[in-house]
């Protein structure tokens, strides 16, 4: 099963979050919390061979916007959570394949 892509679910998730008071973290929007967690709660117990596609946003610069910002750090947080219950991460770019764990 291909999981294609985190980036965007998070980006679903943050809907409203530029309403949120500068330096305010994702966890006071209503469904994030609940659903980050559904999400990295389901991850141990998958069956099968499971590849989760996200985007690295962390490697340009700082977004100029709070929201951007925002998007920036808790996609950064997402990957980290989602490749700690992995078995396997593996960094693609310029499609070129580099093994980060397992």
């Amino acid at each position: 099963m291909v999981v294609d892509c985190l980036t965007l679910w998070l980006a679903n998730l943050l809907d409203g979050a530029e309403a949120l008071p500068p330096g305010e973290g994702a966890e006071q929007l209503p469904a994030f919390a609940a659903e980050r967690a559904a999400l990295l709660g389901l991850i141990p117990g998958l069956p099968g061979r499971v590849l989760f596609v996200a985007n690295e946003v962390g490697f340009g610069l700082v977004p100029e916007t709070p929201l951007g910002r925002l998007f920036r750090d808790e996609a950064g947080r997402l990957n980290q959570a989602v490749a700690a219950l992995c078995g396997e991460v593996t960094l693609v770019a310029a499609g070129l394949p580099l093994k980060l764990k397992g």
